[in-house]
């Protein structure tokens, strides 16, 4: 998988495989939560429930694999030859985009996890139809470590599984303790958001806007990224 990502991609410019299926990807959600936050404004619940819920799982699931064969983007803190442009413009601006979308990126899978369950603790039905419900939406500290204490359990079989069958290694650790710090800033990010909006209605509102804001712009400095590594100043790719 890692050799087939590596080869010369289909659109045509100077990037790998990988990088033209992670671009390509990248536009097809961001245009759907684009047209599920439209429905949203239309008030047709129902249907911005399920492309925002099939399109945030799968996009989870798309770039959690992605990183684990390539990581996007390593290049640019390996060393130079990933850019072939002037070493200033690297420095003192492919280096600050690339961070910002890195850590827009963060932000991006928080309130991709977060919005999922929100967006299932926060609704209601009346006559059938999906609603917010218009109430106080408050998680207790007991229950907060009641359901980290269990995902830590499962993360923590799953790494044993994984070295009783493959061995240990320095990169299946990080992996699995970067998934226990992603889980426990989308419960700190709970603990803090829902004293300032307790609304689940008006949490759920407010966070989506965000999270869609989120989302475009990853996709602008993403596209700005590919540009200047694949067409505008190529350097080794691959």
């Amino acid at each position: 998988m890692v050799e087939w990502l590596k080869e010369p991609g289909f659109a045509g410019t100077y990037a790998t495989m990988g990088a033209d299926i992670s671009q390509f990807m990248a536009t097809f959600f961001t245009v759907l939560f684009i047209v599920g936050f439209v429905q949203a404004r239309r008030g047709k619940a129902g249907v911005h429930h399920g492309l925002m819920l099939g399109g945030m799982t799968a996009m989870l699931a798309f770039f959690t694999s992605y990183y684990l064969f390539r990581q996007l983007g390593v290049l640019a803190f390996e060393g130079k030859e990933g850019f072939g442009g002037p070493k200033d413009l690297y420095e003192n601006v492919f280096v600050p985009l690339l961070t910002f979308h890195i850590l827009l990126v963060i932000i991006g899978l928080i309130m991709a996890i977060y919005m999922i369950v929100l967006g299932f603790r926060a609704q209601t039905f009346v006559a059938g139809r999906r609603m917010l419900r218009d109430a106080v939406l408050q998680t207790t500290w007991k229950r907060i470590g009641i359901v980290f204490g269990i995902l830590t359990t499962v993360v923590l079989l799953l790494f044993l599984s994984r070295v009783a069958m493959a061995g240990f290694s320095l990169g299946k650790l990080s992996v699995y303790l970067g998934l226990l710090i992603l889980a426990g800033l989308v419960f700190g990010f709970e603990i803090t958001i829902q004293r300032i909006w307790p609304n689940g209605e008006r949490r759920h509102r407010v966070l989506g806007r965000f999270t869609v804001a989120i989302y475009c712009i990853l996709f602008v400095t993403g596209s700005i990224t590919y540009t200047m590594l694949y067409i505008l100043y190529p350097g080794k790719i691959g």
